[in-house]
């Protein structure tokens, strides 16, 4: 019991909230961007616009085949060669970035592909753009059936914010590493509370797309 005790320190709690801090943040920028791309990604795959989409396509393939970790090391150590000097926060963000847009690309495409037909027919038939009907009724309905699986992704990319230690990035697991390994027997105390840590985060992000989802349901 002293054991969890000592590790459980004001000064060690304080380090692994700085940690979670980091990982926050970095799960934050990086939710919010690769949404962003892969909104756009998925949705030129979808319009199946000539040749784009074959490149696009292409491109989301190679990277979801890719290991996450793999795009971590390019972007930390490849940037560089390329004249982009990146800190390991933005490098980490960066590799996020790039792996979950493919991803999520594919999650948005599906979506859209199973509102039926008939939806975008009726709106093209009351007076509707495409870019209107593709807004205002694709859109709404395609976002209400693929929350369940953007929700398992944006889990999945806070987790994966723990493979960025490998660049030395000052986050949860980091931290959690240094206290123990000035004393060993504090790993099982700090990987106790880091996996409480990532259930809070994520249990937090799950209450905050069921939410969300329910407030789409209201207006689809």
């Amino acid at each position: 019991m002293s054991t969890f005790i000592n590790a459980y320190s004001p000064t060690n709690l304080r380090f692994l909230l700085e940690g979670l801090l980091v990982t926050v943040e970095v799960s934050i920028i990086s939710i919010v961007l690769s949404y962003i791309i892969g909104l756009i990604l998925g949705t030129i795959r979808y319009m199946k616009i000539k040749y784009v989409s074959a490149i696009v396509g292409v491109i989301i393939d190679i990277i979801r085949n890719l290991p996450l970790l793999l795009i971590i090391f390019f972007t930390y150590f490849g940037f560089p060669e390329l004249g982009i000097h990146a800190s390991p926060f933005w490098a980490a963000i960066s590799a996020l970035v790039i792996f979950e847009s493919a991803m999520l690309a594919e999650i948005v495409r599906g979506g859209i592909q199973a509102v039926p037909d008939g939806q975008m027919e009726g709106a093209r038939s009351n007076g509707m753009t495409y870019l209107q009907a593709m807004r205002y009724v694709i859109m709404p309905q395609a976002m209400h059936m693929m929350m369940p699986a953007l929700l398992s992704q944006f889990v999945s990319l806070v987790k994966d914010t723990s493979l960025a230690t490998i660049i030395i990035l000052p986050e949860l697991l980091y931290h959690a590493q240094i206290i123990y390994s000035q004393n060993t027997t504090y790993m099982i105390p700090m990987y106790l509370i880091i996996a409480a840590m990532y259930f809070v985060v994520c249990f937090a992000l799950s209450l905050f797309a069921q939410r969300l989802r329910k407030k789409l349901g209201k207006e689809a």
